[in-house]
């Protein structure tokens, strides 16, 4: 799963791509997928369109080779798509196995402070009911006590 930042990123980079992927009147086949599949290896991000013949939507189209596929679909806007798939072999070749994770330093130590506050929270609750927990201990003791 992509963040909303990324699949921004991504459609930006799909403005200029070129319609590679075509869907016709017989919809998703089992060669339109294989096709998918080799663009999708060799290039991570490919637009494809849905013709006027065919049966199905652009949303359609999409869910069904990304579900096929294992891919993202990135956007739909009338009967064009994009997809989105990491590829090993293109990472491999580039050097870049993992992409770089951008660390907000401000938002880490709010994190933290977060954090480290609930578990003082919790601290104090767990005491809190230990203590309430014994008084009614020795409460009862003292009844048992007085009854006795």
């Amino acid at each position: 799963m992509i963040t909303s930042k990324q699949r921004a990123e991504l459609r930006g980079k799909a403005n200029e791509l070129d319609t590679t992927l075509m869907v016709g009147k017989e919809g998703v086949t089992d060669a339109l997928l294989e096709e998918a599949d080799r663009q999708l290896e060799a290039r991570e991000l490919i637009k494809g369109k849905v013709l006027e013949t065919a049966l199905m939507t652009a949303r359609e189209a999409c869910d069904a080779i990304c579900e096929a596929l294992h891919a993202e679909g990135i956007q739909c806007v009338g009967n064009k798509f994009v997809l989105w798939r990491r590829s090993e072999t293109l990472a491999k070749k580039t050097g870049t196995a993992k992409a770089k994770i951008k660390v907000n330093p401000v938002r880490a130590g709010a994190q933290k402070r977060r954090a480290a506050a609930k578990a003082e929270r919790e601290r104090k609750n767990e005491y809190f009911k230990q203590a309430a927990i014994e008084q009614i201990k020795q409460r009862r003791r003292a009844e048992q006590d007085g009854e006795e």
